[in-house]
């Protein structure tokens, strides 16, 4: 191997075109626990609620969409360990599909990540308004200088935005386990209702059940997204062979463990009107244990659970724009890297898109758009296996994704459901997200068949290369 590759430390070659190799399972664990486990968990609790209106549907939400992340984690690890390169689902299409394939692909994956940072910054704005009164009013300009902030934090380097990454996981991993034990221990579950029957105070939307439980699991899902988050970095692990089975499948149990003890712990506290009517239960909930100080304690913790997912996303989406780039789909300036191991000019773009999104759209608006572009992404992967299992069985593939073919079938059929159902369920913002992607076509062809690049000279490393 060459020594840039084999030492990218010591590289002038790392300038640009190539990321440095120095992450391991413990990066890769935070940026899953760090992107999984965002604002969602302390909002979307009242929203499922409201919906369901029954603490074993409730509990069952979140169980098919544990296993629904898990099962999905094992197709995109064989996918990620087959191809440990930047730029995640792009990266796959793009094999299997051709260009234009991986062009939609890394497109709505871009827009993807943009979106989940401008939503979850609109939720730090509102926890930190709620915190501190004197911020009411202020929401979109304390979203912004979150994110702006964030985005000077990685701009000093891979190190700096990895051990950012690593302690918000922590600490709010350590929190929402504390405040589980604290809902249990305090209090003696009085609060708690009849389930047998979905209470009066539940409006259906007017698809009925049917849709209220569509709905539902959007929320779910949404909350569920990022447990795919480490091989965005498959190219910068020092082993991802080894470590990316480890740290996925690590990491999606970690996050599915946190969200149903922390939904028991609110059921468990919470009445199941308070819960369907809460914007953040879970203060609600701490409130009720310890008093008025227990909510500060919770928005405190929600803040530094959108920091955490912020960052992550922050580190994941310019490497999607630096893999297409290196491709020859994007600018060759998006493939600049500074000293520290950050692509510049995408993190520049993203937050500029963040920042823009964030002055034009709600958080609703935001959320919707973002959770029918995730199954979307999602649905090309499991696509991918399947196509690049027929075509190319050659490749190698250290890790088998478990019950294949039945397994990614599964979860395809599954995704491409909730699709179609989030399509009947909300048609405004189906339609506008539709839109969004077909305009890629145009973008492509003139952007880049008319003007053919030539191909990239700096060549895509494989860690595993001898």
């Amino acid at each position: 191997m060459p020594k840039h590759i084999s030492d990218p430390a010591r590289s002038p070659a790392r300038l640009r075109g190539h990321l440095l190799r120095i992450l391991g399972v413990g990066f890769g664990i935070a940026v899953i626990i760090g992107d999984t486990i965002g604002s969602s968990i302390f909002r979307t609790p009242g929203e499922i609620a409201a919906h369901l209106g029954n603490s074993t549907f409730i509990i069952a939400a979140w169980v098919i969409g544990g296993v629904y992340a898990f099962f999905c984690t094992l197709a995109v690890t064989e996918l990620g360990t087959m191809l440990p390169q930047a730029g995640g689902w792009y990266v796959y299409s793009r094999r299997a599909f051709g260009d234009y394939g991986g062009f939609v692909v890394g497109c709505s994956d871009w827009i993807m990540q943009s979106v989940a940072i401008g939503y979850l910054a609109v939720a730090f704005g509102e926890f930190a308004s709620e915190f501190h009164p004197a911020l009411r009013g202020h929401v979109k300009l304390v979203a912004i200088a979150c994110t702006c902030l964030l985005m000077l934090l990685n701009w000093l380097g891979l190190r700096t935005g990895c051990r950012t990454q690593q302690l918000t996981s922590l600490i709010k991993a350590l929190a929402l386990i504390g405040f589980v034990i604290v809902c249990f221990v305090g209090a003696s579950g009085s609060a708690r209702v009849d389930t047998s029957v979905v209470p009066s105070f539940l409006t259906l939307p007017k698809g009925g059940m049917l849709l209220a439980v569509v709905i539902a699991l959007q929320a779910v899902v949404v909350t569920y997204d990022g447990w795919y988050a480490a091989i965005y970095f498959a190219e910068e692990d020092e082993d991802p062979t080894r470590n990316l089975p480890r740290s996925s499948i690590g990491g999606v149990l970690a996050c599915v463990v946190i969200f149903l003890l922390v939904n028991g712990a609110l059921l468990h506290v919470l009445p199941m009107h308070q819960l369907a009517t809460s914007q953040i239960p879970a203060a609600d909930a701490a409130k009720l244990i310890i008093g008025g100080r227990g909510k500060d304690v919770i928005l405190l913790v929600s803040m530094l659970a959108a920091i955490s997912t912020i960052n992550a996303s922050l580190m994941i989406s310019p490497r999607i724009l630096f893999a297409m780039a290196r491709d020859g789909l994007m600018p060759r300036q998006m493939t600049f890297i500074n000293k520290g191991g950050t692509p510049t000019a995408p993190l520049l773009l993203c937050t500029a898109t963040t920042v823009a999104l964030v002055l034009i759209g709600s958080f609703e608006t935001l959320i919707a758009v973002a959770s029918f572009l995730y199954v979307a992404v999602y649905l090309s992967g499991f696509s991918a296996l399947f196509a690049l299992r027929k075509r190319e069985p050659e490749l190698s593939r250290p890790f088998k994704m478990w019950g294949y073919p039945w397994t990614n079938l599964g979860v395809l059929v599954a995704s491409a459901v909730f699709l179609l159902l989030s399509i009947v369920a909300d048609p405004k913002d189906a339609f506008f997200t539709l839109v969004m992607v077909a305009l890629s076509y145009p973008v492509y062809f003139f952007a880049v068949v008319k003007s053919r690049r030539v191909p990239h000279p700096f060549p895509v490393i494989n860690p595993t290369d001898p």
